[in-house]
């Protein structure tokens, strides 16, 4: 081909791009074939009423009504709501016009809003069910509603949610019904087994922008449980279900905005059951350097970052980044073992108003030794139109709104079969060793660890060091004690029971855990005056039953030893209340009744006990001693 014929090819390609370009400027642009898609799309599910959305945009005049609004805003991209930069992870939740929407919407507003034919209009969206999962196993009320002004600043509340069920179960899905989502800007549920936050409660709830629960595990097991307006149920991956413990309370912080009349927030939260086993077990992990945060007033690119190696095989299944009002540009990434970075999140217009989990469409492969590492900026200048402070002023990290946060979570699934979280919470304990020795999230967790590892005496250090940080900690200090137990330093456990005790009367695992101590160390009578404490306020805790019942039995077993027949029989028959299939305890206490002559009673006991077990020979020699009575 020569060059002019390639000329003119190329000449006729351009006439022609420019032809059809000429032909879409000039195309009708219509709500009904164009316009209405999108909104439905992308717009109605909060604009519509009921929802979070100021107004509704589920019909044509209401489009025309806002439309030079629509216009602006989504030129500008404010909206629909969307942080992170295209190109840097794809994400399920995506709700992100495209240049040739946005175009769409512009030159429908300059051509004059035209309708066109109602034919091609789209099915109007349906108001979504109340439950779309279907009824809930489980629907659980907060105990108080928040009432919320008129007007004033922004609150963050969290309400203390008891979870009333009698045994565990495994949750599938979590559904939140905020009641007034035009209130709520977005809300999460924390898990609190330990019950740690009820003594921070006033009318049941207590305020604070973010909520750190001291646990025994990295909780909500592996999985962000959150809504924000728009958002959808989201179901657990099958075998990832995570666990509901009799007791524990969910804790449902919510960030709440005046709507201009009072409003009475009354959430309610959906629990749906499975009996699908857990097979799989991600994780929560979290990079942060919240207390490295100290940000001089008027500067303008304040960096905090932190960094992890995996110790193992896994996958990123979501990513949550987390700041106050100064962050600007947010960034996550991993870093694999060959240098190729993969990019997790980027954000370069971080607004704390929008913030939110995002769920890769695709998990993300990272292998071991693989670095995650965040790089969040800070602008604390008058420049930054969302500082709350003017002029500007010196900020730390904490968690108040006007304090800073840099935290980047990832939820992580193991490349592994089993329960693979221990490996990696050590990792993550070790880290924030690293940066803060004396913390006391840091030293609960490493003493935790040990323990499960049954390494009570490398636990006590970390826990005592815990007690140190939070000296008020009830949670702390009853673990103290269990390390100390489980290191047979009885004394020295049931000082730190009775302490956890003093902080909060009404923590019943504590009291279990002195009742055990009490117990081993042979304190038999002040066990079983504590287990029955346990069993008033907890009448259907099986474990503790029993507990009693073998308590009683060796008590009176040690009344039989210094001749105290009677009181051992009555502690004998109060303990077949709990264990009334014992032969042993039968037996005991056919023996007793014998040395102080109630033959009968002893026969009944002996006879009892064989019809559990023909085969013991203890009862069946007593019995015919009994002969001659």
């Amino acid at each position: 081909m020569s060059l002019s014929q390639a000329a003119r090819l190329l000449l006729a390609g351009l006439l022609a791009i420019l032809s059809a370009a000429a032909a879409e400027v000039g195309r009708a642009v219509t709500y009904y074939h164009d316009i209405a898609p999108i909104l439905y799309k992308n717009c109605v599910p909060c604009h519509r009423p009921g929802e979070s959305g100021p107004f509704s945009l589920l019909s044509l005049e209401d489009a025309r009504r806002h439309a030079a609004q629509i216009a602006a805003v989504t030129k500008r991209r404010f909206m629909p709501p969307w942080l992170p930069e295209p190109g840097y992870g794809e994400f399920i939740e995506e709700r992100r016009l495209s240049d040739a929407q946005i175009g769409e919407i512009q030159e429908w507003v300059r051509q004059g809003t035209p309708a066109g034919n109602e034919a091609h209009a789209p099915a109007a969206p349906k108001p979504p069910p109340e439950w779309p999962l279907g009824k809930p196993d489980l629907v659980l009320h907060v105990q108080q509603p928040y009432q919320l002004p008129a007007s004033g600043p922004e609150v963050f509340w969290n309400f203390v949610v008891p979870v009333p069920i009698k045994t565990a179960h495994l949750v599938r899905a979590v559904q939140i019904r905020p009641g007034t989502p035009r209130a709520i800007h977005h809300a999460s549920i924390i898990l609190d087994r330990a019950r740690s936050a009820r003594g921070r409660a006033r009318g049941a709830g207590f305020a604070g922008m973010d909520l750190a629960i001291a646990e025994t595990t990295f909780d909500p097991d592996g999985s962000f449980l959150a809504w924000k307006p728009g958002s959808i149920p989201m179901v657990e991956p099958e075998g990832m279900a995570w666990r509901a413990d009799p007791g524990m309370d969910l804790i449902f912080n919510v960030h709440l905005r005046p709507t201009g009349k009072a409003e009475t927030v009354d959430p309610e939260i959906g629990l749906y059951f499975t009996d699908q086993p857990r097979t799989r077990f991600p994780m929560l992990l979290e990079l942060e350097h919240d207390g490295a945060i100290d940000i001089p007033a008027g500067t303008r690119d304040y960096v905090v970052s932190d960094d992890l190696s995996v110790p193992l095989d896994l996958h990123v299944l979501a990513v949550y980044p987390h700041a106050h009002y100064l962050a600007t540009l947010v960034e996550g990434y991993a870093t694999l073992p060959d240098g190729t970075r993969r990019w997790l999140i980027r954000i370069p217009a971080w607004d704390l108003s929008w913030q939110g989990v995002y769920h890769l469409r695709q998990p993300l492969f990272l292998p071991r030794g693989s670095v995650i590492s965040m790089r969040f900026h800070y602008d604390n200048s008058a420049g930054n139109i969302r500082n709350p402070h003017q002029p500007p002023v010196r900020v730390r990290g904490g968690s108040q709104a006007d304090d800073e946060m840099g935290n980047l979570w990832l939820q992580v699934l193991p490349d592994a079969p089993g329960d693979q979280r221990l490996i990696l919470q050590e990792a993550v304990t070790r880290r924030l060793l690293e940066k803060y020795p004396g913390d006391f999230t840091a030293n609960f967790n490493m003493g935790d660890l040990l323990l499960n590892r049954n390494d009570a005496t490398g636990a006590v250090p970390y826990f005592e060091a815990a007690c140190r940080a939070e000296p008020r900690s009830a949670l702390a200090a009853t673990e103290l004690g269990t390390a100390l137990a489980s290191a047979s330093r009885f004394p020295e456990a049931i000082e730190k029971f009775h302490r956890a005790l003093e902080l909060d009367a009404a923590f019943v695992d504590a009291r279990y855990n002195l009742a055990s101590a009490e117990a081993a160390s042979g304190q038999m009578e002040s066990a079983a005056a504590d287990f029955k404490k346990v069993l008033a306020a907890r009448p259907d805790d099986g474990k503790a039953r029993d507990r009693l019942g073998e308590v009683l039995f060796a008590w009176g077993d040690q009344l039989a030893d210094s001749q105290q027949f009677e009181d051992a029989a009555a502690r004998y028959r109060e303990a077949l209340q709990f264990r009334p299939g014992d032969a042993a305890l039968h037996t005991n206490l056919g023996m007793v009744l014998a040395r102080v002559a109630r033959y009968s009673e002893a026969r009944a006991e002996f006879e009892a006990a064989l019809k559990i077990n023909p085969e013991l020979q203890p009862a069946r020699n007593a019995l015919a001693h009994l002969a001659g009575h």
